[in-house]
């Protein structure tokens, strides 16, 4: 058989890029951008250019291993190893009850898209609790947060409409990320690019300047978790010059009076000194962000990590709200969601509250007062549920696609949490640096060997934009796709997993297709009917612009308002405005950044990538190297107040004075001095899960960490 091309869609990352694919005798040979893609027109990024690499490489794991007598990885077929862990899960549930048993989501997990709705039903089918996400690691406060301020039914402006938009601490270029309202992950420079030639301004506040930074209209340098202090008073500004939309407020809004008050202590002078930031620059980006008329603000990762998670997100809610940035009557939706099954009407009005956290009848943690997020537990408490004898003690821990050694804060107890366990097993392609202190490890298929959709990625289009393609290359050894894995799993323990769509059968395995359809019930599109207009266009994406919604009017009988005050947010401003955070000694801050060559932990493995980047380099302004003694390419001792790690020395001058950047997710536990050039450093070595965390969200303080540097 020659070689056959087929249409496809990359699944490295969130983005999910349109792909052409070459594949020959069931072998991926060579990927590309699909050029005729209405959405990515041929884009695609270097670490999705390596799929042919992550599928073919030898040291992929084409079958699962599990730990002899002796504590030595055995290859195990499939079935007999998703026994033996079905056996054990029993052994661990009769003795301990179901709370005993944790699954993590984990952003490998995410790539494939039925592998969240299994994990979370298998989790759901045996009655625990414990069931956790990347989620809580690095953003949690925009997902579980915001809502109870109030929700727009219409959706936000987007970006393409937009004449002005506000990027804090988000780099989409590299990151491929940004809530909706900012830049979509498709081209997304050229996306920025266009938008400026026609007219768009464009503010980034971010510590370092960044790639997207250097496209900036107003770039504002932010001290690394001074965010609200920037925030309230940029909300100073368009306040008391009355640059708000004063019908919108007065139509929808409740709580602006307690807000004007908070923000009152922080003037421009005050909100830019603690910012970093000069005082005219911080007015003139207040008042050119008010000055359009459509364009929201967004925040990455990095504020949420930076510490005052949840006041930087209401603050953001804040702005946008107060400038009524948001679809109206008559208006195309927002994003139109084709496998979505939980967006509800679409009315320009405000949603009825949803508890996200802390409502009657949610779970609670053991520890620090942390409860349930929507549906799953905060990452922040999971080392401590294992380590900490007791009722509702974790002995056994299913980790999708993730990777906790390098992942998680305090890494030094979570791999005694690991270590700790009585069953520990990791879905993962790689021995990475968690699978390799697995008891189990079950080898997944890849991307190109399974059926999927577009659900993960369609948050960022603004069209009907729908995509179910096929498997197009042959699955290597004994892998399976993860939705199987916990199909088998429940089915070996008697419990029956529910979707969207009723039960799953539990008699016979349901298809991919069966399964995506169950776990859609109730989109605009059913994943079924999808595949069928993709394969009629050629495997190609379907757009369905007679499905896209229309904003309707109010409907008065379920009429709400956004609500500025709840959870006295204006005085948790309040309260951070007399609380200057506090150095103790530790003259610079370590301010996490992604890679071009990783996302997050996935890609260590492949050749070209590490060809890349061996390591996260230790970015630190020149003059701050001179003034340290330090020398470029040479090693620094990093030491917060919980451990110490090394890096490497890379000046930039990109990086403001008093700061040293790094890339997260590198290294190991056991990384150190001797080979940091090889591995790199896991920066999330320097925090703690029980200092400095967000007390609703839980998360860590994972950016803007306290540290001293001294040469090495």
């Amino acid at each position: 058989m020659g070689v056959e091309t087929h249409k496809t869609f990359c699944r490295f990352c969130h983005a999910n890029c349109a792909m052409v694919v070459d594949v020959e005798d069931g072998k991926v040979l060579e990927v590309r951008g699909d050029p005729d893609d209405p959405a990515f027109g041929g884009y695609t990024c270097l670490k999705g250019r390596e799929l042919p690499d992550s599928h073919n490489a030898a040291h992929r794991l084409h079958h699962s291993l599990v730990r002899d007598e002796t504590g030595e990885f055995q290859e195990t077929p499939m079935p007999e190893a998703l026994a033996h862990v079905a056996s054990e899960l029993r052994r661990i549930i009769d003795q301990h009850g179901p709370h005993s048993v944790a699954v993590f989501m984990g952003s490998g997990g995410y790539q494939n898209s039925a592998a969240m709705a299994a994990s979370l039903s298998f989790a759901q089918a045996i009655g625990t609790r414990n069931f956790y996400t990347s989620v809580t690691l690095d953003q949690p406060a925009k997902v579980f947060t915001t809502a109870r301020y109030g929700k727009w039914m219409g959706g936000t402006n987007t970006f393409s409409e937009s004449d002005v938009t506000l990027l804090i601490g988000n780099n989409p270029i590299v990151s491929h990320y940004s809530p909706p309202g900012g830049v979509p992950p498709f081209s997304p420079s050229r996306r920025i690019r266009d938008a400026k030639e026609r007219g768009m301004k464009v503010i980034v506040a971010d510590p370092r300047e960044s790639d997207v930074a250097r496209l900036a209209d107003i770039y504002l340098p932010v001290k690394p978790g001074e965010d609200p202090a920037l925030l309230a008073g940029m909300l100073n500004v368009i306040i008391s010059e009355e640059l708000y939309d004063r019908n919108f407020v007065a139509a929808h809004v409740d709580g602006f009076d307690e807000l004007a008050e908070a923000v009152k202590v922080m003037t421009p002078e005050i909100a830019a000194e603690r910012a970093g930031v000069e005082k005219d620059q911080l007015v003139a980006a207040a008042r050119m962000f008010a000055g359009g008329s459509k364009g929201c603000a967004v925040t990455g990762t990095g504020p949420e990590m930076a510490g005052n998670g949840t006041l930087t997100e209401y603050l953001v809610t804040c702005l946008n709200t107060i400038l009524g940035r948001f679809k109206q009557e008559g208006e195309r939706a927002a994003i139109p969601g084709v496998f979505t099954n939980t967006n509800g009407p679409r009315r320009a009005q405000v949603g009825p509250p949803v508890p996200m956290f802390g409502a009657e009848g949610m779970a609670k943690s053991r520890f620090r007062n942390l409860g349930q997020l929507g549906f799953e537990m905060p990452c922040n408490v999971l080392a401590d549920e294992i380590l900490t004898p007791g009722d509702g003690q974790v002995r056994a821990l299913i980790s999708v696609g993730g990777n906790p050694v390098v992942g998680f804060p305090d890494q030094a107890k979570m791999v005694r949490a690991l270590d700790d366990l009585d069953l520990f097993v990791q879905i993962d392609p790689w021995i990475s640096a968690s699978a390799k202190r697995a008891d189990v490890v079950l080898a997944p298929s890849q991307c190109l060997e399974r059926e999927d959709i577009t659900n993960l990625s369609e948050w960022w289009h603004e069209d009907a934009y729908a995509r179910y393609v096929e498997a197009i290359a042959t699955p290597p050894g004994d892998v399976i796709d993860e939705y199987e894995m916990f199909w088998t799993l429940a089915q070996h323990l008697g419990v029956t997993m529910q979707l969207a769509g009723g039960p799953l059968p539990m008699d016979r395995k349901p298809s991919k297709e069966e399964f995506l359809d169950l776990m859609t019930a109730g989109c605009l599109v059913p994943p079924s009917q999808v595949r069928k207009d993709a394969q009629a266009a050629g495997g190609a994406a379907v757009i369905y612009d007679d499905r896209h919604p229309v904003v309707g009017p109010v409907e008065e009988s379920e009429f709400h308002r956004f609500d500025l005050s709840v959870g006295d947010m204006p005085g948790e401003l309040l309260r951070y405005a007399d609380n200057p955070a506090a150095r103790e000694g530790y003259e610079f801050k370590l301010i996490s950044r992604r890679s071009k060559a990783r996302f997050n932990s996935i890609g260590h493995p492949l050749k070209k990538l590490q060809e890349k980047a061996t390591t996260n380099p230790a970015y630190i302004h020149p003059d701050d190297i001179a003034a340290l003694g330090l020398e470029e390419d040479g090693i620094v001792e990093i030491t917060s107040p919980h451990a110490t790690i090394h890096g490497v020395v890379k000046a930039s001058d990109k990086v403001r004075r008093g700061l040293v950047s790094m890339a997260h997710a590198y290294g190991d536990a056991d990384a150190s001095k001797e080979d940091v050039r090889t591995r790199g450093s896991s920066t999330n070595r320097l925090t703690s899960d029980s200092v400095d965390y967000d007390p609703i969200t839980g998360q860590a303080l994972q950016s803007a960490i306290p540290v001293k540097l001294v040469a090495a």
